[in-house]
C-alpha cells in the first residue's frame, strides 16, 4: 500500500478574527488528527493552502498513482471522526477513488478539487 499524506493548513482561521485568542482552527484540526491517524497515513502541516475562503482546508494525497483531493470547511470540533474515516477509506484504495456512498459526508460535500494522478497526466 502506498503511503498517504494529509496536509492541514495550520494558518486557517475559518472565519475567526486574526486577534482571536488561542490556536487558529487550522492548527486545532492538525492537533486533533495527530496521533489518531489510520495506519499508513502521515500528517503534515502547511502554512497556507490558498483556500482561505474555505478554511479549515486540507489535502489528501497518496503518490503518483492516486487521485489527490482538496477539502475545505472542515471543523476541528465536529469533523475529526469523519475525516479519520475518510482517510482510512482513501488509504485502503489503490487509486484514491472511494465509491461516493462510502465516503463520509464531509468528503462528499466539502470537496474543493480533485486532481488526477500524475501517472494519468503523462
Amino acid at each position: 500500500m502506498a503511503e498517504v499524506t494529509v496536509t492541514i493548513c495550520t494558518t486557517c482561521r475559518a472565519g475567526a478574527s486574526t486577534d482571536a485568542p488561542g490556536p487558529r482552527p487550522g492548527a486545532r484540526l492538525h492537533d486533533a488528527l495527530r496521533g489518531n491517524l489510520p495506519s499508513g497515513v502521515t500528517l503534515r502541516a502547511a502554512e497556507c493552502l490558498s483556500a482561505c475562503s474555505r478554511g479549515c482546508s486540507m489535502v489528501v494525497a497518496g503518490g503518483a498513482a492516486r487521485w489527490t483531493y482538496v477539502y475545505g470547511d472542515m471543523d476541528p470540533d465536529t469533523h475529526v471522526p469523519q475525516i479519520l474515516d475518510g482517510l482510512a477509506a482513501y488509504a485502503a484504495t489503490p487509486d484514491g477513488l472511494v465509491p461516493w456512498r462510502e465516503r463520509p459526508e464531509v468528503f462528499r460535500k466539502q470537496s474543493i478539487a480533485r486532481i488526477p494522478p500524475q501517472e494519468a497526466c503523462q
